[in-house]
């Protein structure tokens, strides 16, 4: 006998898959915290580095952007290297969402979820 939605033996399979899936979100959160990212702006005068859970961890100005006077340039420039940095953090996590759970859970459904990537 099978029950509806589960498509037999195959749709039980998958409710052991689902068990696993708190401890696979913790172990693909703490693989992301430990990888970076890097966005850079202006030929590489800013440079961002954030994690693979989006969380900004440092920015480096080079000194010949600090010599000028422009600072919405300069502004300009950090928030062009942040925000590369961060699409970059939400490739990673997607990525490696994507691997951890092997297609368990459907494209489209993790940001519903609140999941990162997918």
């Amino acid at each position: 006998m099978s029950l509806p939605g589960l498509g037999g033996l195959g749709g039980l399979a998958n409710l052991g898959k689902l068990a696993q899936l708190p401890s696979k979100l913790k172990e693909l959160q703490a693989r992301l915290a430990a990888q970076t990212v890097e966005g850079s702006a202006g030929g590489g005068l800013v440079k961002v580095t954030a994690t693979g859970t989006g969380q900004l961890i440092s920015v480096k100005i080079d000194p010949e952007v600090l010599e000028g006077e422009d600072r919405e340039m300069l502004e300009d420039l950090v928030a062009a290297a942040a925000n590369q940095t961060l699409a970059k953090a939400k490739e990673l996590a997607a990525k490696e969402m994507q691997e951890a759970l092997g297609g368990l859970i459907p494209p489209g459904m993790a940001g519903s979820l609140g999941l990162p990537g997918l």
